[in-house]
């Protein structure tokens, strides 16, 4: 009998994300994919990669939170990497959107491509291509996965606050980046 590999999709460090943003609060897969604007099918087919990743409990419901840091820490720039592109409109995302931005001052933005964004910077390709969608009705989706872009994307500085972020958003720890540590 053959067994068909389960391979991670973008997308499910998404769907991951968004079972985190819903704080405990109970969901069902249509309100997730009405709420990303993804296909109940493959928030079905994400949820059983994720349960086969140990990155999800059983039920499909609990995220287990420090397999997740883990894989964002040391996995995700290497099995979705991602390298700036061209100027354009977009949706800020990295160090360029809160909580970052509130922390790295640069010149140089990283947006996600969208007609509907107000800032110019080098494009980024979103895990997923709805995120857009996604998080404008749900600011701690967009933190997190801005932070996540950050790992993607960021020098070692950026990748290490937005790591310390990471860290206290999704464990629900005050681990917010303070800046005692840099000097």
């Amino acid at each position: 009998m053959k067994v068909k590999q389960q391979i991670m999709s973008p997308h499910d460090i998404v769907v991951l994300l968004k079972i985190i943003s819903y704080n405990n609060t109970p969901w069902l897969q249509q309100q997730m994919a009405e709420d990303l604007h993804i296909s109940q099918s493959e928030i079905s087919k994400s949820l059983v990669r994720c349960k086969f990743a140990a990155l999800l409990d059983s039920t499909g419901k609990k995220v287990f939170k420090i397999g997740l840091l883990e894989f964002l820490q040391y996995g995700i720039k290497y099995v979705f990497p991602e390298q700036p592109g061209a100027i354009v409109r977009g949706v800020a995302t990295a160090h360029s959107a809160k909580p970052l931005s509130n922390i790295i001052s640069s010149e140089m933005h990283y947006v996600w491509p969208s007609g509907k964004g107000k800032t110019r910077g080098q494009a980024i390709t979103p895990l997923y291509p709805s995120v857009i969608d996604a998080v404008k009705n749900d600011e701690q989706l967009y933190e997190l996965l801005a932070l996540v872009d950050a790992i993607r994307v960021g020098r070692a500085r950026e990748k290490e606050i937005a790591i310390k972020e990471l860290k206290g958003r999704i464990l629900n720890e005050d681990t917010k980046f303070d800046g005692s540590w840099l000097w």
